[in-house]
């Protein structure tokens, strides 16, 4: 596998629709090659994004507030305790094909769970990463021009039963959780697992997965 350089970004907690402007944005500039591959690591305010397939079904969520998106995939919850991450990747055609793309993906999140002593596993029902029979991570991306938007969101400690309460992408309530909530708390070392523990195994495995070598670019203001 090739080794491509992506750049990183930590943009702490950001409005949804400010990540979605500052994600077109990158997009278009990835697209002319203006930017290097970025990648985005951030964390929302509550909200509901309701994709194609929500729409379709006429689901709903009382209680919450909503957007809706042009990612693949039904209904996600963001909020509190939950890590985003936003690759702006454009993908070699050797890479190219949307379930591979997935797949790398959910590779990356399951191989970065592995780097804390959890056992991810795909479901060949639907994208994202399940954990002790439970989704913690829902994968939904959009393309142009064969580069990348939306991306993944991987539920750490998330606030009461926000997330239990839904029924994301068709599943029960209750089936969508967080790490945290099936008790893992803490990596083979005695770590909290939390975005910070997250992210460093996310950065450790891309290489690996998504063939891209993450370097940080604090101080680099793209957000907004």
């Amino acid at each position: 596998m090739i080794m491509r350089i992506a750049r990183m970004v930590r943009g702490g907690i950001v409005g949804y629709g400010d990540a979605v402007r500052t994600m077109s944005k990158l997009r278009d500039e990835r697209i002319d090659d203006l930017i290097p591959d970025t990648i985005l690591f951030l964390e929302h305010p509550e909200i509901v994004t309701m994709g194609p397939r929500a729409r379709k079904e006429g689901v709903t969520a009382e209680g919450y507030s909503t957007v809706d998106v042009d990612r693949g995939g039904g209904l996600t919850w963001h909020g509190p305790g939950q890590i985003v991450v936003y690759p702006i990747i454009k993908w070699d055609e050797a890479e190219r094909g949307v379930p591979q793309i997935v797949s790398r993906i959910e590779d990356w999140v399951i191989s970065a769970l592995h780097d804390c002593g959890i056992e991810g596993e795909r479901n060949d029902a639907m994208m994202g990463v399940w954990v002790d029979d439970h989704k913690v991570c829902s994968v939904g991306l959009s393309f142009r021009h064969w580069v990348s938007k939306h991306g993944l969101s991987i539920n750490i400690e998330t606030p009461g039963d926000r997330v239990e309460d839904l029924e994301c992408c068709g599943l029960n309530a209750g089936v969508t959780t967080s790490l945290h909530k099936l008790g893992h708390t803490h990596d083979l070392e005695g770590r909290t697992i939390d975005r910070e523990r997250i992210s460093e195994a996310l950065v450790h495995t891309a290489p690996e997965t998504i063939g891209r070598v993450l370097s940080s670019s604090e101080g680099w203001d793209v957000i907004g």
